[in-house]
């Protein structure tokens, strides 16, 4: 692909992909027809400051194109420069950045298939050679195996994606072939996805706080979620006024639910404090980390409660703009934030005058295109912004200098849903649950060997015991993977683990973001480290050294330790295993960012707890 502006054209389908979102092209410099001497041709400039303000559509762009037609062709890149004045060396980076495009041609239809922890264990692998065997060539359908779709509880996972105007979409789960090959040839005749609160094995209990109206309200119906105490939380913010919010945050020690456990009143009073306008809030809902999914049920079950956190966090912080990043793997996601979103405009709960409180506040949708890296608030930023994800160097902190340069809150879902009960209940009494250091209740996403995969809401204290037995955890236990890939594996004999942030830390493991995946003897433990080392080289970004080659040198020893049975000695195992330990030490102390820090850390907890190379 030439890298310079040149001579290739779009075709009418990617132009009019293009035109429906940026508008028709307002002079021949940005790719309109050359219809003589036109005045507008005449009279041409943007750049500068309104260059940079049209940046960051271009991954909105991007997506436009490649939902049309199913890949980013020369002509479309070349286009869609043209009218964001981007140079196009700049956006075909950012459309290779991520695993849902394609900048070579393919079918229009794309069948993802996971292969990830959750899925492989539930026979991905065997999934997949059916599938390919059923669709080859000329079936009109690319097959690609891909990282986790955040479908644990229903693994083996697939996804169909045919593209066209409108762009369909399918999801089969649990995927049989025949399933699988339905919704990639007929994504209209697929089943329908069940409920989600099929994904939460405790729906309908009256003491659940974070999921209580999933499965009880209809998602779709704002009436329904204010007749079940919808609202009455931005009420209460009102009547409490930016201050008083920001302490009742404080006061109940909720800290930040997406692993770095950052205390959420903290950071709001840092973004508050800044003299700096404007502020902005972006709700990271990329949740990518294998086995997460609790962000995703939240959204399809109760989209309002989402609108309504996020409305209460910019009013706290200042913010007039929020972003919601969600994932590009979530459809129904998608469709119903979307629609939550246009009936709280409708309905002036979001907008310049929310209920009539003269505050002025909306929310933007922007997709992410399969980056796992862009779940790191500022590899979102820079993703949002039309720059590849890759993270920043801090000093300075997005509260000082965020998304746009300006001072920026960033909290995933969980975290914010979590303000609702905090303003409804009282700081005091939302203390009062769960520990000391770890206050509130947790969600949990149970998958694996488990008779109930799903996800849990258990008060942060409860044992990795209790939740096992909650979810009817299958005999033959080997092993407890906590935190996902980034996370640590625990023995059988360790189920006594508090759930808190303290307790696994003194634990010698993390609770992460609340993954819990269990794993039977049926699961070859190598080949589960094996993928996480895969997982982690394919997601690394390649910006720093320590990563970019650490993560590849893990897998390479790991494939080595995976043969060990092929004749390899004893010295020649310990060996790779001290050269892991290296590698592991190096990433985690040299790496810009969480990624390259964690990838060695459930690794290193198979090889000390459960003897993986013994």
């Amino acid at each position: 692909m030439d890298l310079r502006f040149g001579d290739s054209k779009p075709t009418d389908d990617e132009r009019a992909a293009v035109d429906a979102l940026l508008g028709p092209p307002e002079s021949s410099w940005e790719g309109a027809a050359r219809d003589g001497m036109r005045a507008a041709d005449l009279r041409w400039a943007r750049g500068g400051r309104a260059a940079r303000d049209r940046r960051d559509l271009l991954l909105p762009g991007l997506h436009a194109i490649n939902d049309r037609v199913g890949w980013i062709s020369e002509g479309a890149l070349d286009y869609l420069c043209r009218r964001l004045t981007v140079p196009p060396a700049q956006a075909y980076g950012v459309a290779t950045f991520y695993a849902m495009f394609s900048v070579k041609p393919r079918p229009a239809t794309v069948l993802h298939v996971c292969t990830d922890l959750a899925c492989v264990s539930a026979g991905a692998s065997e999934l997949c050679a059916g599938i390919e065997a059923r669709l080859g060539l000329g079936s009109g359908v690319s097959v690609e195996r891909g990282p986790c779709l955040g479908l644990c509880e229903r693994a083996p996972a697939a996804l169909a994606v045919k593209s066209g105007d409108p762009v369909r979409t399918a999801v089969s789960a649990p995927a049989t072939v025949e399933a699988a090959v339905l919704a990639a040839s007929a994504p209209d005749s697929a089943p329908e996805e069940p409920p989600a609160a099929m994904a939460v094995p405790q729906a309908g209990d009256p003491s659940l706080t974070l999921l209580r109206r999933v499965g009880v309200v209809d998602p779709s119906s704002l009436d329904d979620y204010r007749a079940h105490g919808g609202y009455t939380a931005l009420r209460r913010a009102f009547e409490l006024g930016p201050a008083g919010v920001i302490r009742e945050v404080t006061d109940s020690g909720l800290v930040g639910r997406g692993g770095a456990a950052f205390p959420t009143g903290r950071k709001w009073q840092a973004t508050a404090a800044q003299p700096d306008h404007p502020h902005y809030l972006v709700c990271n809902a990329d949740e990518s980390e294998p086995g997460t999914f609790k962000d995703r049920v939240l959204m399809e079950g109760d989209p309002y409660a989402l609108v309504e956190a996020m409305t209460i966090a910019a009013y706290a912080t200042g913010a007039h703009q929020g972003y919601l990043y969600l994932r590009g793997e979530y459809p129904r996601a998608l469709r119903r934030m979307r629609h939550a979103l246009d009936q709280a405009r409708a309905r002036g709960l979001l907008g310049d005058d929310i209920l009539g409180q003269g505050y002025a506040f909306d929310i933007e949708i922007r997709r992410g295109a399969g980056a796992y890296i862009c779940g790191e608030e500022t590899a979102l930023f820079n993703s949002i912004e039309g720059y590849r994800g890759e993270p920043r160097s801090k000093p300075p902190f997005p509260v000082d200098k965020g998304l746009f340069g300006r001072p920026t809150v960033e909290n995933n879902v969980e975290t914010l849903v979590n303000v609702l009960p905090i303003l409804t209940m009282g700081a005091p009494a939302y203390a009062a649950i769960g520990t000391r250091r770890s206050t509130g209740p947790k969600l949990f996403c149970v998958s694996g060997g488990v008779e109930r995969p799903g996800v849990y809401e258990l008060p942060f204290g409860a044992t990795l015991g209790e939740l096992l037995e909650l979810a009817g955890v299958r005999e033959g236990l080997r092993a407890v993977l906590l935190g996902g890939a980034a996370g640590g594996f625990v023995r059988p004999d360790e189920t006594d683990i508090p759930l808190t942030f303290e307790g696994t830390r003194e634990a010698g493991t993390t609770l992460g973001s609340g993954v819990v995946m269990a794993f039977d003897e049926t699961v070859p433990l190598p080949r589960l480290l094996l993928r996480i080392a895969e997982f982690f080289r394919d997601e690394s970004c390649g910006q720093c050294v320590p990563c970019r080659v650490g993560t590849v040198r893990q897998e390479e020893a790991l494939h080595r330790l995976a043969a060990q049975h092929a004749g390899r000695t004893g010295a020649a195992v310990s060996d790779d295993i001290a050269l892991l330990r290296e590698v592991g030490r190096a990433m985690r102390d040299a790496s810009i960012c969480g990624l390259g820090q964690t990838a060695w850390n459930a690794v290193e907890s198979a090889i000390d707890r459960l003897g993986a190379y013994e």
